[in-house]
């Protein structure tokens, strides 16, 4: 007898070790193709996707079948830029002093959930605290806790004084002198022994503060932190171990510099303009744009007292620029992947990202792509990203057609990663 999943069922899936299980999806985004099909079914044998064919396929007995015939199947969404150690508000600057790792990492398994439920079931979590989010990749790859696959840049490097050194602010005796075990770098030696220290943490990839932040407790939000023999050391060390380089950048110089070294990724890049628009191409260098996390510091950049009077002329005056500046960015043809800085703002609210990209100008059809096949080529990983035979079952599903109603992507109604059916 046919069964069909029309509501949260995980005993259904494991009726049958035999049986596979059947998506019909009225119209199938499949991440790569910038034209959506119709009248698709998916068919899912263990974590794998067997075949996708037309029509609506019949099913054999004991066979599950999702129906989304009315609805859009799409591949599992990316998020290139998170941090699942960390939730921003007025408070958040205290718990250095208050919490302990198992704190963070126990916290950050919440924020896995309601990321992996907003339909992502990948990320990068991109400088933590404590390692918290190795901690999360492994519980979470070995089925202890439910959440997005991670792919983890550990503690991100930073130069003394700079943006992601976590002593900034301190009274002189907590501050001490914090060095490349703890993601602080000044020089060659120190830069190649920051990469290595990060690898032996168990780090996917490398994550660099190249310029002035918002959010740090120092003074300049954009001016260049690195030398540019510190950061060919970087990459040179980072291609040694097969690691990528994702650069948090605001101000020109810096990024600059960060792409001339030969970098991956840029997040946020606030004050790119058409000479770095060129860099980038020429380089092959993505755009990850964060402009949730730019809304959101320029919202409450209003309220007096939600952050500390160095942080907030800062987060005034950059974060209203980004969407302009990923604006400016496409039309230039620079590659975006989908990336949101959640931890900024509140974590599960990533797909609010897909609105702010087209309010800025990109098509719905791209802005999934971004968060899809795009992320999934940036990250460097062949199995997620793309709806096609022999790739993981990673997809999401909503009730109607994103293309027209771009909002259905901020709560997906079907979750599934690894094909296991996580939220229906």
């Amino acid at each position: 007898m046919k069964r069909t999943l029309l509501a949260a069922s995980l005993t259904i899936l494991s009726v049958n070790a035999l049986a596979d299980t059947m998506i019909y999806a009225g119209q199938l985004i499949d991440g790569k193709h910038a034209v959506p099909s119709k009248n698709k079914t998916i068919i899912i044998k263990d974590d794998k996707i067997i075949a996708i064919k037309a029509g609506f396929v019949t099913p054999s007995s004991d066979d599950v079948v999702i129906d989304y015939s009315k609805g859009t199947v799409m591949p599992g969404f990316i998020d290139m830029h998170t941090h699942l150690s960390y939730q921003g508000g007025p408070k958040s600057y205290m718990e250095p002093f208050t919490l302990n790792p198992a704190d963070i990492a126990l916290r950050g398994s919440l924020y896995a959930r309601k990321t992996l439920d907003a339909g992502f079931t990948t990320i990068r979590d991109l400088g933590d605290s404590g390692n918290a989010s190795v901690a999360l990749r492994t519980a979470i790859a070995k089925g202890y806790i439910q959440g997005p696959r991670i792919y983890t840049a550990g503690t991100s490097i930073a130069t003394t004084g700079g943006h992601a050194d976590h002593t900034n602010g301190r009274n002189l005796e907590l501050m001490g002198d914090p060095g490349p075990k703890h993601g602080v770098i000044n020089g060659v030696e120190d830069a190649f022994k920051a990469v290595r220290q990060r690898y032996k943490e168990g780090a996917d990839l490398i994550k660099i503060t190249a310029t002035g932040g918002v959010l740090s407790v120092a003074k300049s939000g954009q001016n260049p932190q690195f030398t540019d023999n510190e950061l060919e050391a970087i990459v040179t060390a980072a291609k040694d171990y097969g690691f990528k380089v994702a650069v948090h950048g605001h101000g020109k110089e810096g990024i600059k510099r960060a792409i001339l070294a030969g970098v991956d990724t840029i997040e946020h890049g606030t004050y790119l303009d058409d000479e770095l628009f060129s860099l980038m191409k020429k380089n092959d260098v993505a755009l990850v744009p964060t402009l949730s996390a730019g809304a959101y510091v320029a919202e409450k950049a209003k309220i007096d007292g939600f952050f500390p009077e160095v942080v907030r002329p800062k987060a005034a005056t950059i974060g209203p620029k980004i969407q302009g500046t990923f604006a400016k960015a496409y039309k230039a043809g620079v590659t975006i992947a989908f990336g949101t800085d959640a931890g900024v703002f509140a974590h599960g609210e990533n797909g609010k990202e897909f609105k702010l990209m087209v309010d800025a100008g990109m098509p719905p059809i791209e802005a999934i792509r971004s968060a899809t096949y795009v992320a999934a080529e940036r990250l460097g990983e062949d199995n997620i990203g793309h709806i096609a035979k022999g790739k993981w079952a990673d997809l999401v599903g909503v009730d109607g057609d994103p293309l027209q109603e771009v909002e259905l992507l901020e709560a997906p109604n079907l979750v599934i990663k690894a094909g296991k059916v996580l939220k229906q």
